[in-house]
């Protein structure tokens, strides 16, 4: 076994069903890792359930509201059941807004973005907290984005909420450290996978702007580009690394 081999973990992905997710579930299966992947909606954890079936990967798919603190603690208490532990959490799952000027941003979109961001992310981090605590060893993911390094127009609502996470990131990892947990942020460019950005006009012309003095050109893979570095700080390897943001993101966060 190596510093990077993930053949026994057990990881839980929230929002594991489609692009970013999925990629990194893909991933981490392929590296030996047990996956858990939730989604709120049950046909797409069907279907995310079909091709990590077909792929052969040992993993255990569930439907599940991230603002959901009770069915949370449920589903850790059952993946413990069945593999023993819970060694990492990839907290990716939040709900998008379409792009909206702050002057039109609503309190329904505040409360939509904090619930299912900092919040959801929090009940995650808490339901792992014990099991990890107890074995003296665990890693905790979280995703954000550098959107709200850079003050992007039109993201408020997502940058904000964005920004409330890695603030809880960086102080799980001081409150946490002691128990042998790290937590860091990843900052990704993918979110073209999980929402096409064709489908909106206005969206679309962000990412068209995004990209044209974009320092490699191109949107990640969440697989391929994005997936990698959350193993990365799932495995050992990481072990002195903790309350980091990562920015994963083709140096886009370099941009003027």
């Amino acid at each position: 076994m190596t510093e990077f081999d993930l053949g026994e973990g057990v990881v839980m992905i929230t929002g594991g069903t489609r692009g970013i997710g999925l990629g990194i579930a893909k991933y981490l299966a392929e590296l030996g890792a047990s996956v858990v992947i939730t989604g709120r909606k049950q046909e797409r954890v069907d279907e995310a359930s079909a091709t990590l079936d077909r792929m052969g990967f040992d993993h255990l798919a569930r439907a599940l509201d991230v603002r959901d603190v009770e069915g949370t603690k449920a589903l850790v208490a059952d993946i413990v059941d069945e593999w023993g532990a819970i060694s990492g959490l990839v907290a990716n799952a939040q709900s998008f807004c379409p792009i909206t000027p702050l002057a039109e941003v609503t309190e329904d979109d505040m409360d939509l973005l904090f619930d299912t961001g900092p919040k959801g992310t929090l009940i995650a981090m808490q339901a792992v907290l014990p099991h990890m605590a107890a074995a003296g060893w665990g890693r905790i993911v979280t995703m954000a984005t550098s959107l709200g390094l850079t003050g992007a127009a039109g993201y408020g609502p997502y940058a904000a909420s964005n920004e409330a996470i890695r603030s809880l990131t960086r102080t799980a990892a001081n409150e946490w450290g002691r128990d042998g947990i790290t937590v860091n942020c990843v900052l990704p460019a993918s979110a073209g996978h999980r929402v096409d950005p064709s489908a909106d006009p206005k969206r679309k012309a962000v990412f068209d702007a995004m990209y044209e003095d974009h320092p490699i050109g191109r949107d990640g893979h969440p697989e391929h580009d994005i997936a990698p570095a959350v193993a990365f700080l799932l495995s050992e390897a990481s072990r002195y690394v903790t309350g980091q943001s990562i920015s994963v993101d083709g140096g886009g966060v370099m941009r003027p």
